[in-house]
């Protein structure tokens, strides 16, 4: 009980990342959990709010890298999945039903037919810390 673990009166809040205390920043969000109820405090950081979509994205990426990274069982891109659907579940989405991959044969003979044309050039991401 020395460090407050033990109390329930303790709020135990996450350390800020090394870099942020090297860096300085901004913090965006906060979530915790009291008495099984979620608090959120947020700093409307965007013009648009649909940019929260892509934070929100990204926070689902990191955090399937932190399941798998914590347990070997775990695959990142199937964490960040399974927190991707229950997102939309919960926003009330209908699921959607994956399309069946065309069969490998009318594949290669559609390729032989048509000419190829140059990939295009993803889009530019915003770097990852």
């Amino acid at each position: 009980m020395a460090n407050g673990d033990d109390d329930p009166r303790v709020y135990q809040a996450l350390a800020l990342p090394d870099k942020a205390l090297e860096d300085g920043g901004v913090e965006i969000l906060r979530l915790g959990i009291i008495k099984d109820e979620l608090y959120v405090s947020a700093l409307p950081a965007f013009t648009a709010p649909s940019q929260w979509g892509e934070v929100l994205a990204e926070v689902a990426e990191r955090l399937g890298a932190i399941y798998a990274a914590q347990n070997t069982a775990l695959d990142k891109k199937d964490v960040t999945v399974q927190i991707a659907e229950a997102f939309v579940s919960e926003m009330g989405a209908q699921p959607v039903k994956a399309q069946a991959k065309p069969k490998a044969k009318a594949k290669a003979s559609a390729a032989k037919s048509t000419p190829k044309k140059p990939a295009a050039k993803p889009a530019a991401r915003r770097k990852k810390r």
